[in-house]
């Protein structure tokens, strides 16, 4: 089993569609990939995203092999690809054209364009079955975390990825995360068509990112922040569909009319940005509950906020939110993402008494919105292996299942059944810098 994180927008969206920084960061959400080998000899290749309805089986033998291995065409795990080939596209278009639905069978393509790059005619057949506690078309990065998981669990399968252990060397941690986070870039396009590659950056190596774009026929330049702090965040969702071109446009056309007094919005959003990033990089940077440094970070999300509200991004629904939140006095709010809907993130104060978290809970359940309570700043794409969990009724470890899996009942069923935060339960393993503690070789 693998497992990779959602992502949050913290700090920085629209501004850096206009060459500005941003900074992105991992949250707890996460989706868990489940591979079982079918039994020999079959040569079957089942996907399964109950999440979204998609349930479809192949013949490996009846893949476009011969496509994909042409002169010119062949491409190995250590390759890393800048645009899709058309006419691999177009060769396994007859194979997802079959499935009804255009969001299905985008899922089907980057499964199978990254099963017939990395695999081959003789890998062997199995069930490959997804399931995700991430909102589904929130701006969270769902597709990301999905096709990280599947470029992972694929280069395992092929025997290309070393899996992680203690004692692994930085240079190679980092090998291995740049192989994973290549081909996921891969399935984003498959996707998306044109990805900025920081969602499944951020999927990848967990923590955060800051990231900049000055020229879009260029990828944006990307630095990580591994000592981004893990924080308390409480996420809601709208349930109110978003368009991301259309608040754009939004942005675009009030630069149009107000030329200077936007840009000195963008600016700010920039500089807010930036004091954000010099906050967590200071090295006396404390994340302990009540830090000088916790609220100043708190207060450029607040602050923040207003200027997008200025820009004229958010909608009723983030609003009402944030009046909720406020009242509450529970942490500083702000939309993450296009806005016009979707989602957003709280950072919650310490010590919130838990009768006003209650009772903000109901409200927000009264209204139809969708809470999540959170990290921000958690681990990247991590691995399984075997897919064991600690049964106390039994008293030892059992294997998890085709059914136990797919019968884990929403967020919390999964979590509980095959979460990376299992308090010692199971021993998933990351790609990651080891630090010297007794965590189960975590």
């Amino acid at each position: 089993m693998v497992s990779a994180p959602g992502k949050v927008i913290v700090y920085g969206e629209h501004a850096v569609v206009y060459g500005k920084g941003a900074i992105a960061a991992a949250i707890s959400l996460r989706s868990y990939l489940l591979v079982t080998p079918y039994p020999k000899p079959s040569r079957t290749l089942t996907l399964r995203f109950t999440d979204i309805g998609l349930d479809h089986s192949w013949e490996i033998e009846s893949l476009p092999w011969s496509a994909f291995s042409a002169p010119g065409k062949k491409r190995y795990y250590f390759d890393s690809l800048e645009r899709l080939d058309p006419q691999l596209m177009k060769a396994i278009k007859p194979f997802v054209d079959i499935i009804p639905g255009k969001v299905l069978q985008a899922a089907a393509t980057s499964f199978l364009f990254l099963f017939l790059m990395i695999g081959s005619e003789h890998s062997p057949g199995a069930i490959y079955t997804m399931r995700s506690t991430i909102p589904i078309g929130a701006g969270l990065g769902s597709s990301a975390s999905i096709a990280v998981c599947l470029s992972a669990a694929l280069q395992i399968q092929s025997g290309t990825l070393a899996m992680p252990f203690k004692g692994m060397m930085p240079h190679e941690t980092q090998l291995q995360l740049k192989r994973v986070n290549n081909w996921a870039f891969v399935g984003e396009m498959c996707i998306h068509g044109n990805p900025s590659g920081v969602d499944n950056t951020v999927a990848t190596g967990g923590k955060a990112v800051f990231f900049q774009r000055d020229d879009y026929s260029q990828p944006p330049d990307v630095t990580h922040l591994k000592d981004f702090p893990e924080l308390p965040l409480l996420l809601v969702n709208t349930k109110h569909p978003r368009r991301t071109s259309e608040q754009v446009a939004n942005v675009r056309n009030l630069l149009d009319s107000h030329e200077d007094i936007t840009n000195s919005m963008l600016d700010t959003i920039d500089k807010i940005t930036n004091e954000a990033h010099d906050i967590i990089s200071d090295p006396d940077f404390s994340s302990y509950p009540g830090s000088s440094f916790i609220v100043r970070l708190g207060e450029l999300i607040r602050i923040n906020h207003g200027i997008l509200v200025s820009l004229g991004v958010s909608h009723p629904k983030l609003e009402r939110i944030r009046e909720l939140i406020d009242h509450a006095g529970i942490g500083w709010t702000k939309l993450t993402g296009a806005g016009g809907g979707g989602c957003s993130i709280t950072l919650l104060k310490p010590n919130v008494n838990q009768t006003v978290m209650k009772d903000l809970e109901d409200k927000l359940s009264e209204e139809g919105f969708e809470r999540y309570e959170t990290t921000l700043g958690g681990a990247g794409v991590g691995v399984l292996w075997p897919a064991l969990t600690h049964c106390a009724n039994r008293g030892d470890d059992v294997e998890i299942t085709q059914d136990m899996f797919l019968n884990a009942e929403g967020v919390e069923g999964v979590e509980s059944l095959v979460g990376v935060d299992s308090h010692g339960k199971r021993k998933w393993r990351f790609w990651r810098e080891w630090i010297a503690e007794d965590n189960c070789g975590r």
